[in-house]
């Protein structure tokens, strides 16, 4: 007898004694109840953190239950493949040998992106199975396994015939390493101090004093705070809440873009 328990054998081997009987399977059964959960993909790309550990965790208490209460119980395994954040690992690497993925072209980097998912993907997996999550691994799916890209594809199509997708011009978060705009989810904020400046936008029909009997207060100009006074030369517009009173009678009106006098609308905006 080993001096100490070893948990670690004792888990693998309970684990593989589960799975290879098939207990974690699901099957079509017309007596029984049907349960499934699709478990929340984790990126190809890191390691489980403990906030992956208590929500799987927490899953698989669901699903075991359900299952000891006579559901046909499945619990849908799969990672997704986390394309900006695999992009800048397969960047990384191809940086290591000196090149650029620009340099190699689309299909070869699309190449490396797979040969990497193939070498690094089933990290995430196996730590799972480590957990003793009861997942039906016969069912394994990837976010870019052909039916699901096919799906996606569906239903983008869909919701661009609704109208539901489009294009604009629009504010992005523009990523000068990867050369793409990148959602808000992948941007990280830090706050800084700085000095808030006041910018006077002058009346464009304002007597030859600049002043103005409809603005605001008498000095015939709209200021307009601002921490970045370095955009001020784009712009091409002042916007004012329509329901405050101190401007609304500004609206229409065109005002001058300091230092360039190029005149500029007020608008009316409510997000203002």
């Amino acid at each position: 007898m080993a001096p100490a328990y070893d948990y670690r054998a004792a888990e693998e081997k309970w684990y593989r004694f589960w799975e290879n009987n098939g207990y974690f399977a699901a099957h079509v059964n017309p007596d029984k109840e049907p349960f499934s959960i699709v478990i929340p993909p984790p990126n190809i790309t890191g390691k489980l953190h403990m906030g992956h550990a208590m929500d799987e965790t927490m899953q698989d208490i669901i699903v075991r239950w359900k299952r000891m209460s006579g559901f046909e119980t499945l619990w849908l395994p799969g990672t997704d493949h986390a394309s900006i954040a695999t992009e800048a690992k397969v960047v990384e690497m191809l940086a290591k040998e000196g090149l650029t993925k620009t340099e190699i072209g689309r299909e070869a980097f699309l190449e490396r992106v797979w040969e990497w998912k193939r070498q690094y993907g089933g990290t995430i997996v196996n730590q799972l199975k480590r957990l003793g999550s009861s997942c039906d691994w016969s069912r394994e799916r990837f976010t870019m396994d052909e039916g699901c890209s096919r799906a996606v594809r569906e239903v983008f199509v869909r919701l661009y015939e609704k109208g539901l997708i489009y294009r604009g011009d629009y504010m992005v978060n523009w990523c000068p390493v990867c050369q793409t705009n990148i959602s808000d989810v992948e941007v990280e904020h830090e706050e800084e101090e700085g000095s808030l400046w006041y910018l006077r936008y002058p009346l464009a029909d304002g007597d030859a004093d600049g002043n103005a009997d409809d603005d605001a207060d008498g000095t015939g100009a709209i200021i307009v705070a601002t921490t970045r006074p370095e955009t001020m030369l784009g712009d091409t517009a002042v916007a004012v809440n329509p329901a405050d009173e101190r401007y609304r009678k500004l609206i229409g009106k065109t005002v001058l873009l300091p230092i360039m006098n190029r005149p500029i609308p007020v608008i009316a905006d409510e997000y203002v």
